[in-house]
């Protein structure tokens, strides 16, 4: 291991999460937007009920790696970073509603173009962009100024209240309470597929929390301790494909890489790969302007649909609920608005 850079290490370890990732999209159809539509106006809850099967899972087997030493949690920003409950609703409802008007979340643009849509390449590059834009760019004193991000010792989440006690006490009812909200409803439990995959794209956040947490140990802290999100790291690895002589390889380019490699793959396995492109300008400025939304609030969240909704609640930080629910309202918020503004009159 010694010949291959730290960094790269990490990028591999998201790489194969990404992969997971990206098949569990394309053949179990995991979806944060796609939930949401179909649970809201399809009346079909499968997709929704899916991520009861994807917290779960990833929530015990994240816990059960922190219980046997094998994850640090509290290296993880999530509980290194003071929560800022603000930060999380303001941003969440950003992004959102800015998922509404764009179609897709960072991941599920990520998913789309993997199958051949054009429209969600610029979805994510202008998302990449003003993600940065807030985050190290002409935004980012304001952000600062309004939600600053003072470090913490303390754990952001239920482990602050245990006094030093195993969180899996906390996680095992969590997960429980979580599976059960999925698998009571008949129609997914008849769906082996999307079972399966959900169960995959669980422990693929926690093995990349596994994997990164191993090569923080191994590299002195050098490297941080991860799992996936899909806002800054698109921006990261748009910086990284122009400008790679001058910033190494990281577990954000693995990750995003690997669900385009995984969205591929399940795109042709399914034979739903097909060029796509945008024929209406309204519908491309909405989906600019809603990229735009998400870029800035998955930063002030520190964390997407994934990013906090998966990734951080499988921690059990209090960001992660929190800002899934934001997401949730807003995104409701817009598909109505969208849908509204369709009607005659």
């Amino acid at each position: 291991m010694d010949a291959l850079p730290w960094g790269a290490v990490a990028a591999l370890i998201g790489l194969a999460g990404g992969i997971v990732l990206g098949l569990a999209a394309r053949l179990g159809e995991f979806c944060t937007l796609g939930a949401i539509e179909t649970a809201v106006y399809g009346d079909d809850q499968r997709r929704l009920r899916l991520w009861g099967v994807v917290l779960g899972t990833a929530i015990l087997a994240t816990h059960l790696g922190a219980a046997a030493g094998l994850i640090d949690l509290g290296a993880t920003f999530y509980h290194s970073i003071a929560w800022n409950p603000l930060a999380s609703i303001l941003g969440g409802l950003m992004f959102g509603y800015g998922m509404a008007m764009a179609g897709n979340c960072g991941f599920g643009a990520l998913v789309r173009f993997g199958g051949g849509d054009l429209r969600s390449l610029v979805v994510l590059v202008v998302m990449g962009i003003f993600g940065f834009v807030a985050l190290a760019g002409p935004l980012a004193p304001l952000r600062m100024a309004l939600f600053p991000q003072p470090e913490t010792t303390v754990p952001q989440g239920p482990a602050a209240l245990l006094g030093g006690a195993s969180t899996l006490w906390v996680a095992l009812p969590v997960a429980a309470l979580c599976l059960a909200w999925a698998l009571s409803h008949a129609p997914l439990r008849r769906s082996v597929r999307q079972l399966v995959w959900g169960v995959a794209a669980g422990l693929a956040v926690a093995g990349c929390f596994l994997g990164t947490s191993w090569v923080h140990a191994e590299s002195l802290g050098a490297i941080a301790v991860e799992g996936p999100s899909f806002t800054a790291p698109i921006g990261r690895t748009l910086l990284y494909l122009m400008t790679s002589t001058a910033g190494g390889i990281t577990f954000s380019v693995g990750s995003v890489t690997g669900v385009l490699i995984g969205a591929l793959a399940g795109s042709l396995i399914r034979g739903l790969f097909r060029w796509e492109a945008c024929e209406d300008p309204r519908e491309l400025g909405r989906q600019v302007g809603g990229a735009a939304l998400m870029g800035i609030g998955g930063v002030l969240a520190m964390g997407c649909s994934v990013g906090q909704g998966v990734t951080a609640f499988a921690t059990l930080a209090w960001s992660g609920p929190v800002t899934l629910a934001a997401v949730a309202v807003g995104a409701v918020y817009g598909l109505r608005r969208l849908i509204g503004g369709f009607q005659p009159g």
